[in-house]
């Protein structure tokens, strides 16, 4: 029993890491009309733009310029491991994080509202069905972050 466990592991292991490092940049990032993509139905995406429960999370507050949001978003998103931005203007911004073991990467959007002050994020696991929590996690992680540097009034 334990051989087959260690073929298994010694098989799915490579696979997974294989099909981390071949994942595509999705066609639909970005906005259009000021929104972001939906969320598929899979549980591993979360949105401030969600009309669901399951996929809706806060957006972060701010008031001011959104270029500085940006600088300082970008400040804190440098800040993670394995994480890279790829796309940014006065008022969006698009980076990759990239798991530790597994090399799947997640796409982590924001796009500044400076009529509702506010920034709207979306986050988004590229394979899988779950991610555990893990786009939500690392939301409310910026979130902190975030507030660090900019208190609620």
């Amino acid at each position: 029993m334990q051989n087959v466990l260690l073929n298994c592991a010694l098989f799915l292991l490579p696979t997974m890491v294989l099909i981390g490092c071949q994942s595509v940049r999705p066609a639909n990032l970005g906005t259009h009309d000021g929104k972001f993509a939906p969320c598929p139905s899979s549980p591993n995406c979360v949105s401030s733009q969600s009309p669901d429960d399951a996929h809706r999370i806060a957006p972060l507050t701010h008031s001011g310029r959104a270029a500085d949001a940006m600088k300082k978003l970008t400040a804190i998103i440098q800040t993670f491991p394995r994480t890279s931005v790829i796309t940014i203007s006065d008022s969006y911004l698009h980076a990759e994080f990239t798991s530790a073991i597994f090399r799947f990467v997640d796409d982590l959007e924001f796009l500044v509202d400076e009529t509702a002050e506010v920034i709207h994020v979306r986050s988004a696991s590229r394979m899988g069905y779950s991610d555990l929590g893990v786009n939500r996690k690392r939301i409310e992680q910026i979130r902190l972050r975030w507030l660090e540097t900019h208190p609620a009034p």
